[in-house]
């Protein structure tokens, strides 16, 4: 199955509930997923005792990306590692949902995203009465960073070519290229895991990070560069899918699906948010289209939007 136009946006059919571990806070937290109505977007509700703070999924919230992604302030109220849950929610096609999240960390559960499939599962998803809007890159856009770059090109899909290079013979070089779709991210990207290594765990752990990981919710390569997981990995090249999740997860936060190709070289969630930033703040580089049927022969083109639109991708 190639790549599929959804037509109409989406939510979730039902409510459904998680309980984790924050994988950098070491804290329990529990989230709810629940419907939302069309042009709401993905909204997070962080409690913290008889208050609750909104936060809005979006490149223009982000405030910081070292280890993870994080939503507001590093220093006040914010709600880290929000890349997996994201991820799951572009990968499914999940266009509207309220989060409600206890704790200021998305929990990392086992390290992948297959407790979120299954708790979208469970809930179900509902097809809503209003037409989804995409962003299509219609010019190449790039950024680089000393060896590393990224960069929107268009094509006629969504799909994204993530390439890592390590120096660990664990890792090495790796690169994972795929079309997405529901299927392709349930069973080529879900299941892969975060990973680090056990060098910097003092480091981290020092600078207030990592302090629920453990290898129950991570892949560790040890002191011998080899992966010192009982079970090895779930995939011969883990870690480049890991990484496609991770970039899923931070595109995601454009505020609407995008149609076109993504590419890295050495990325991560700095080189994510900075790449959708650039792509997003050139106008001339994207348009906003939805789908537009011709019932006699059953077929479906993308037709640009006119006129005022719900436009939470503006920066």
């Amino acid at each position: 199955m190639g790549f599929v136009l959804q037509d109409y946006q989406t939510t979730l059919r039902s409510r459904a509930t998680l309980t984790g571990t924050g994988v950098h806070s070491g804290k329990p937290v529990t989230v709810n997923f629940l419907p939302a109505d069309a042009d709401t977007g993905v909204v997070f509700h962080l409690s913290n005792g008889n208050e609750s703070r909104e936060f809005r999924a979006l490149v223009a919230e982000v405030g910081a990306t070292d280890l993870c992604t994080m939503l507001g302030d590093p220093a006040g109220e914010h709600i880290a590692t929000v890349e997996h849950l994201m991820a799951t929610l572009f990968g499914l096609g999940i266009d509207n949902i309220i989060i409600e999240i206890d704790g200021r960390e998305v929990p990392i559960l086992d390290g992948s995203a297959v407790a979120f499939v299954e708790a979208i599962d469970q809930a179900g998803i509902e097809t809503l009465a209003v037409k989804r809007r995409y962003i299509r890159v219609v010019k190449p856009v790039r950024i680089e960073n000393g060896a590393s770059w990224a960069e929107f090109r268009p094509y006629s899909g969504t799909r994204f070519e993530i390439e890592i290079d390590f120096e660990s013979p664990a890792i090495g070089r790796q690169l994972f290229a795929s079309d997405i779709n529901p299927d392709v991210f349930r069973q080529d990207i879900a299941r892969a895991r975060t990973f680090g290594f056990m060098k910097d765990v003092e480091r981290l752990w020092a600078a207030g990070y990592a302090l629920g990981s453990s290898l129950e919710n991570s892949l560790v390569i040890g002191d011998d560069n080899r992966v010192i997981n009982m079970g090895g990995l779930r995939y011969p090249n883990e870690f480049a899918r890991h990484k496609t999740m991770d970039a899923m997860g931070d595109l995601a936060l454009a505020g609407a699906r995008f149609i076109g190709c993504f590419r890295s070289y050495r990325g991560g969630h700095r080189m994510n948010a900075a790449a959708l930033r650039r792509l997003l703040s050139d106008r001339s580089a994207f348009e906003v289209v939805e789908t537009t049927r011709r019932e006699r022969g059953r077929t479906a083109e993308m037709s640009a939007v006119t006129g005022p639109v719900f436009a939470p991708w503006v920066i």
